[in-house]
């Protein structure tokens, strides 16, 4: 078969490491240390993908301005505690080493920082795959499309023969933005139920199931 796409974005947290639970527990644990109400898990659930200025202006829109920098400090300490423990989903490393070898460009496109992105790729053994990378706090926040068109162009690429593969509706959305197909995963952040409404190409619940969509019709 004709190859369909030939650059693959993957989202980070929630898509390709298992970390949105630890996401959540370091918001929850950030506000604990400020005497704050920490949100529902469903609030801080939906934040994950976003830049961290706006994941926490989402999840806390009462608190004062000037406390976010102070939030974000304690959001950052908790998080970095435990992120060397985290691990990809299963699979995950065969795949991008599969795609990579099969000679698709492939890209990330996160809400991490690149401090945090180049962290997390070094400690995964998977970053040496990706062609390039885009980071909140180099563009606009998901669900801007500043991320995907500039991907687009570094790496020489049109809309319309690349994927964005992402477990958030702000993946969904920025893809939507950028003119992108989407393929949405349904084992990290977003329910599927909220991830069907941007029509990806499928919605898939396994990590392994994305490895098999993506061996067939990427």
């Amino acid at each position: 078969m004709a190859r369909r796409f030939d650059l693959l974005v993957f989202d980070w947290d929630g898509t390709l490491l298992d970390s949105a639970g630890a996401i959540v527990s370091a918001i929850s644990s950030a506000c604990a240390d400020l005497g704050l109400v920490p949100p529902p898990e469903e609030r801080a659930r939906h934040v994950i993908g976003l830049g961290l200025k706006a994941a926490l202006q989402y999840a806390l829109p009462d608190l004062g301005e000037d406390r976010y920098p102070e939030l974000a400090e304690r959001y950052r300490h908790h998080y970095l505690a435990g992120d060397q423990e985290l691990q990809l989903f299963a699979g995950v490393a065969e795949l991008i080493g599969e795609l990579a070898a099969d000679g698709f460009l492939l890209a990330v496109a996160t809400g991490k920082s690149r401090h945090g992105l180049d962290r997390a790729l070094a400690a995964s053994g998977i970053g040496s795959y990706f062609d390039a990378s885009r980071c909140a706090d180099e563009c606009f926040s998901k669900p801007h499309p500043q991320m995907l068109h500039e991907l687009l162009d570094e790496l020489s690429v049109d809309a319309d023969k690349a994927l964005m593969i992402g477990d958030t509706t702000h993946d969904l959305q920025m893809a939507s933005n950028a003119g992108v197909q989407s393929l949405a995963v349904s084992y990290g952040a977003h329910t599927a139920a909220d991830l069907g409404r941007f029509r990806p190409l499928a919605c898939l619940q396994h990590s392994e199931e994305l490895r098999a969509w993506l061996r067939r019709y990427a």
